[in-house]
């Protein structure tokens, strides 16, 4: 028989959906999330740790809105806010190297969040398979 995945702490397991996240039963538990619990920052963005869902390795760190956020928890593949562009963006749409969510948690201090993926291709747009590919020592 196969066990549904449950919350646990701050960790939001698949499958995810906006009604999980507004307190709603989810499983045997109810969860006590709202997104506007999250500490944005002044220009509404809160910085996201991607990482692999096997190896623990960090692919990349990308920034998220509200509305990124509820995207991503909509769709099951990560979608941010570009600063740059000033635009959504799904990781993986032109490049076809998608990252499919496998959990999202958030730290302490409510101000940081740590997105488990299934990657698909490399992480990093340069064609390296994460971003962190520099050192400094």
């Amino acid at each position: 028989m196969k066990r549904k995945m449950e919350p646990r702490g701050g960790i939001l397991e698949r499958p995810l959906s906006i009604l999980a996240l507004q307190g709603k039963v989810f499983g045997r538990e109810s969860i006590k999330f709202n997104i506007k619990d999250l500490k944005f920052e002044r220009n509404g963005l809160i910085p996201a740790i991607i990482q692999n869902y096997k190896t623990s390795e960090v692919l990349m760190l990308a920034y998220m809105n509200k509305e990124s956020l509820r995207r991503t928890l909509k769709i099951g593949k990560t979608c941010f806010w570009s600063r740059s562009r000033k635009e959504y963006w799904i990781k993986g749409s032109t490049s076809g190297c998608y990252q499919y969510v496998k959990s999202i948690a958030y730290d302490c201090d409510m101000d940081a969040l740590l997105v488990k993926v299934r990657q698909i291709g490399v992480a990093c747009h340069t064609g390296n398979r994460l971003c962190f590919y520099r050192k400094i020592v």
